[in-house]
């Protein structure tokens, strides 16, 4: 495996304060922003799910919200756009635009998403105008953000910490009891389901763990210990159960306008990323849940987010002004999975079915991944992915550009080198899902060929990585204590 670190570890040349040696304490900055990147013009497609879904107007908003941080030698700029997912393309371009307009480097800008199924979809430039001018306003947004958040830069304190939160996330692959499990699109027999029925009768046990934890990481003005912005971190996937034909930012656009609420200031900036939850949901299996109705579970979601939230802010022992930021980016080339002859040979034959009781009699999904398993076998033999780690004082920030499994988190949590560990997916760019070659041989959704897209032991890659580039940086951070 190849990679090119992109970014060396960025860290300040001056030694922690001494009086006794006259050495001056580096002085963290931060700022933060919220812009509002909803569309004007309608209808638009909102990817994600096997159906044809059209936005005929907005429930709430949608925002790109920035958090930039400056400790004197190093500007890093985090930003949590409400979205399925950007596409690194268009990622990229406001990157760039940003990078044009106040300086910060691309490699020192994150840009996750927090992978509403009710938003826009983010690349088109072709097609029906809508789209291709929504295009337009997400690389504006994005870009805007990063801008007014490195202007809103002041004299900041920092710090961590962590909650759990742990009824409101359930693993949705489950193991079946015999002869339960259904065909899976390629005629064949998985070990686990996703999202089974909720039946005692067809349940056996789930086949993973849940990340229970919501992470924050504060920051508060130096001065006055008011609160600029709070970015937080859960291992739950969308909420859904938006009304029909309207856009919105799901359970982490109402997080952060209860976070705002409850502040008083609207000023305040809080971000919710998605965790490490490609097999993570807020279905109750047990069936026990009453009927909601529109947009209800997310309100539920969101003010126990932000209660556990605010308990955890509760629990931060002290600010601290000494944070010290450092950041490195690889580029990691993994293989893309293909088709065999077989499996092509078995997708054309599906999509030439023309007889409409024949196609009935076809697993479900069938014609969906044969289309992609023939869409997988046009494409280059491997993907190279941007992986990221960041330093801000004794937090740790990983970023990777997938739908990560939970247990891929914990190990990145248990094996990190730092007091604490945040682990942020679907950063940079949309690649599928990541799960671990353990889950690969169990089957189910997020393994099929088509929902993932690269080599089976790509967790192992990209986990290898990270712990490497945690250690780098852990390194730096040892050496200025000892300093």
């Amino acid at each position: 495996m190849k990679h090119v670190i992109l970014l060396v570890v960025s860290l300040s040349l001056l030694c922690v304060s001494c009086q006794t040696t006259g050495r001056s304490v580096p002085t963290l900055r931060a700022g933060a922003a919220a812009v509002d990147i909803t569309p004007k013009i309608f209808p638009l497609h909102m990817p994600g799910l096997f159906t044809t879904r059209m936005a005929e107007s907005a429930h709430d908003p949608l925002h790109s919200r920035a958090l930039v941080l400056d400790d004197g030698v190093t500007t890093l700029a985090l930003v949590v756009v409400d979205n399925i997912g950007v596409a690194q393309e268009t990622s990229d371009e406001a990157k760039a635009l940003a990078s044009k307009q106040c300086g910060i480097p691309v490699e020192k800008i994150l840009v996750a998403s927090t992978h509403t199924h009710t938003a826009p979809e983010s690349n088109r430039k072709t097609g029906p105008e809508p789209a291709v001018e929504y295009r337009k306003v997400l690389v504006a947004g994005i870009a805007e953000s990063i801008v007014r958040a490195h202007a809103a830069l002041r004299p900041a304190s920092v710090g961590a910490a962590a909650k759990a939160l742990p009824e409101e996330v359930s693993c949705r692959r489950w193991f079946l009891k015999p002869g339960k499990m259904p065909l899976n699109p390629f005629g064949k027999l998985d070990k686990v389901k996703m999202n089974p029925p909720s039946d005692p009768d067809v349940l056996d046990r789930p086949a993973g763990p849940t990340d229970p934890d919501i992470t924050i990481f504060s920051v508060q003005d130096a001065k006055s210990g008011k609160p600029l912005a709070l970015l937080a971190n859960y291992s739950l996937h969308y909420v859904g159960y938006v009304p029909e034909k309207m856009l919105s930012a799901d359970y982490f656009g109402e997080f952060a306008r209860l976070m705002q609420g409850r502040v008083g200031d609207d000023s305040f900036v809080a971000m919710m990323s998605n965790g490490t939850s490609g097999d993570i949901n807020n279905r109750d299996f047990t069936g026990k849940r009453p009927k909601r109705k529109p947009f209800e579970q997310i309100q539920i979601i969101a003010q126990k987010a932000a209660d556990t939230a605010w308990c955890a802010h509760a629990s931060i022992a002290a600010h601290r002004q000494d944070a010290r930021l450092g950041m490195l980016q690889r580029e990691v080339t993994l293989k893309r999975r293909r088709p065999t002859a077989e499996q092509i040979a078995r997708a054309e034959t599906i999509l030439a079915i023309k007889d409409e009781a024949e196609r009935k009699k076809l697993p479900h999904l069938a014609e969906e991944y044969a289309r992609r398993a023939l869409w997988l076998a046009k494409l280059s033999e491997t993907v190279t992915v941007p992986v990221q780690a960041l330093r801000i004082g004794d937090l740790a920030v990983c970023a990777m550009p997938f739908e990560a499994f939970a247990e891929i988190g914990l190990d990145i949590k248990k094996r990190s080198p730092f007091p604490r560990t945040m682990v942020i997916d679907i950063a940079n760019a949309p690649n599928g899902y990541l799960p671990t070659p353990e889950q690969h041989k169990l089957g189910g959704y997020e393994t099929w060929l088509g929902t993932c897209r690269v080599q089976e032991d790509a967790s192992v890659i990209l986990v290898n990585n990270l712990l490497e580039m945690l250690n780098d940086l852990h390194k730096v951070t040892a050496s200025q204590r000892a300093d």
